[in-house]
């Protein structure tokens, strides 16, 4: 679900350009999540190939990371692993959801109310693990890495940005700042074949911290007085109430006891925060594009339309070569300097 706290937290508008020679790790089940929810017909289905197979989701990471690559932007995708046990409840209310957001759907169908129809099957998403598999074939036939995190991907993103080895995560949720990532990148997956949006969103999160006058131990207190993934929170307080509390400084058990929180409970899901399930896998590396093997799964297997699969296999054969520095990513220097940071 993610941590609601767009109301208390200011992003910066970040130019695409600016993240040219920028290695992103791309929270990969968020971004999968999001082809399935937008990439769907006037009423509401997912789009197929003539045996009827979903392709919504090739369709996505097809066109946003031929895009990407076209602009210099690196992505590096981590896709979950095992689930925490804590998680267990959530993963339950996602799918009792889905479950009435798909009654809804077919209600709304039944009395022709298209616009109803198209955004509550949204909500009916399902990322299947033979998707997933597919989404890996294409990514490695364009060249372009994935990580298999061994907990959250969320998390494994995080601490590759934490460590360096990339220069920020990507994803729309913002659960990656309690799990330690020194930037998010917002709008990646919106970033179209035809340009998509304008910019993306830049959250430094040292600046986050300090508009709001807490540390990061904070942030995650914060985080589950709202709620997680992990836990429920505590009913009556939204980001702006529980900032409030958290900005008295009482400490950790404090202001579990202020807020009606089991401070045992809080400290195991507060953990799950600080010291996630983590890999120190090597950074993964970008390959040559395979345009035979994009070919074999988008065209010959799914029917894609070949002309269209061709010209987007162009594109992200004239990605910029990583530079070294700043000054030499396609005249960015200024820019890229602005935001900081280790290049990668």
């Amino acid at each position: 679900m993610g941590l609601p706290l767009r109301d208390i937290v200011t992003a910066q508008q970040l130019p695409w350009d600016a993240l040219a020679g920028r290695t992103l790790a791309v929270d990969g089940y968020n971004a999968a999540y999001q082809f399935l929810a937008t990439i769907r017909q006037r009423d509401g289905q997912l789009f197929t190939d003539a045996e009827g197979r979903v392709t919504s989701h090739l369709v996505g990471v097809f066109y946003r990371t031929t895009s990407l690559l076209r602009e210099g932007i690196l992505p590096i995708w981590v896709f979950d692993g095992k689930p925490s046990e804590r998680k267990a409840g959530t993963i339950r209310q996602r799918i009792e959801a889905k479950e009435k957001a798909e009654e809804e759907w077919q209600a709304a169908l039944a009395a022709g109310d298209l616009e109803t129809a198209r955004r509550r099957a949204a909500q009916t998403s399902r990322l299947t693990r033979p998707m997933v598999e597919e989404t890996v074939r294409l990514l490695v036939a364009l060249g372009v890495p994935s990580l298999q995190a061994p907990g959250e991907g969320e998390a494994q993103a995080a601490y590759m940005a934490a460590r360096g080895t990339v220069w920020a995560s990507a994803s729309e949720d913002y659960d990656t700042l309690l799990f330690g990532s020194p930037r998010l990148v917002r709008g990646l997956a919106a970033r179209g074949a035809g340009g998509g949006t304008a910019a993306a969103q830049l959250i430094d999160r040292s600046e986050v911290l300090s508009s709001l006058g807490i540390d990061g131990e904070e942030l995650i207190l914060l985080g589950l007085i709202v709620g997680t993934d992990f836990n429920d929170g505590v009913r009556g307080y939204g980001p702006k109430k529980a900032l409030k509390v958290v900005q008295q400084h009482l400490g950790f058990d404090a202001t579990c006891g202020k807020v009606g929180l089991d401070p045992s409970e809080a400290r195991e899901v507060a953990e799950i925060f600080r010291h996630p399930n983590t890999t120190d896998a090597p950074p993964p590396a970008f390959g040559p594009v395979n345009e035979e093997e994009v070919r074999r799964l988008l065209v010959d297997e799914h029917g894609f339309a070949e002309a269209r699969v061709r010209a987007a296999v162009a594109r992200a054969r004239q990605r910029p070569r990583p530079a070294a520095t700043p000054a030499e990513t396609r005249g960015h220097q200024t820019l890229l300097e602005t935001f900081g940071g280790k290049s990668t």
